[in-house]
C-alpha cells in the first residue's frame, strides 16, 4: 500500500479507483462516534457496511492503514468542497477514535501532526488542504467537532486558520456567502447551515445570528486561502 511507513497495516476491500483525479489534494478529518478503535476498525473493514477511511489513530496514538492513498476510500459519502462533489475522489479521509463527547487525546494529536506532513510531502500537497467532514457535507456531519483543536493544528502548519484582523462594525449576509464560497464552502443550502458549519470548525462556543467576527473571520480566508491561487503570507499590508 502506497502510505505512512509507521502505520500498522489493517486492509479494507472498502475501496475503489479514484475518479478523474490522479491524486489526492485535501484531507478529511472525522472521528468515528464509537467507543473503541477496535469496533472503528471492524465497521471501516466489515464488506456489510460500505465504508473505509485510509487511516484510522487510535487514542493511545497509534496509527491503521486500511486503504491505499491512490485509492478511492469511502468516507466522505454526500459531499461537496470547492465545488467538486466527489471528494472521496479527491481526498485522503482521516478517522479519529473518539466518540464525540471527550477530548482528543495528546499522542492522537501528535501521531496526526506527523501522518498529515508526512502525506504532504508524498503528494505536493498545499498544508492548508484540510477540512472537517462537517465542512463538506454540511447539515448532515459534525465531525470532528467541537472539542477537536483546529488552532492547534495550525500551529503545526496543518490547515488554514483565520485572522481576526479588522471587525467591521456590521453584518454582510451576501459578502459573508460570497466569502465562504470562495473559500471552499458550498452555500447552497443557505446562510443558517453555512454559518453552523463554519462556526464548528472556527468558532465553536458561538451560538446566535450572524456577526461582525465571522464575517471577518471568513473574508480572511477568502483573501490568504482562496481556491483559485496560493495563499498570502501572514505579514501582507
Amino acid at each position: 500500500m502506497i502510505g505512512y511507513a509507521g502505520a500498522t497495516p489493517n486492509p479494507s476491500n472498502n475501496h475503489g479507483a479514484r475518479r478523474e483525479c490522479d491524486a489526492p489534494d485535501l484531507l478529511v478529518f472525522h472521528y468515528t462516534a464509537m467507543q473503541t478503535a477496535k469496533e472503528a476498525l471492524e465497521r471501516l473493514c466489515s464488506p456489510d457496511h460500505e465504508v473505509s477511511a485510509h487511516y484510522l489513530i487510535s487514542a493511545s496514538g497509534e496509527i491503521f492503514q486500511l486503504v491505499s492513498e491512490d485509492r478511492r476510500a469511502w468516507h466522505a459519502g454526500h459531499s461537496c468542497w470547492a465545488g467538486h462533489l466527489d471528494v472521496n475522489s479527491r481526498s485522503v479521509g482521516i478517522e479519529l477514535d473518539n466518540n464525540g463527547s471527550v477530548p482528543f487525546s495528546f499522542p492522537q494529536f501528535r501521531a496526526l501532526v506527523g501522518l498529515c506532513h508526512d502525506i504532504f510531502q508524498r503528494w505536493s500537497m498545499p498544508s492548508w488542504r484540510v477540512v472537517a467532514h462537517s465542512d463538506i457535507a454540511i447539515g448532515r456531519k459534525v465531525d470532528p467537532g467541537p472539542k477537536f483543536d483546529w488552532s492547534g493544528l495550525a500551529k503545526e502548519n496543518i490547515g488554514s486558520w483565520p485572522l481576526q484582523g479588522q471587525v467591521v462594525n456590521h453584518t454582510d449576509e451576501i459578502q459573508f456567502l460570497e466569502d465562504t464560497v470562495l473559500h471552499g464552502y458550498q452555500t447552497t443550502l443557505g446562510l443558517k447551515s453555512v454559518l453552523e458549519a463554519f462556526r464548528l470548525h472556527f468558532r465553536p462556543k458561538t451560538q446566535g445570528e450572524l456577526d461582525p467576527i465571522d464575517c471577518a473571520l471568513a473574508r480572511d480566508l477568502a483573501d490568504r486561502f482562496p481556491l483559485t491561487r496560493l495563499p498570502k503570507p501572514l505579514n501582507r499590508t
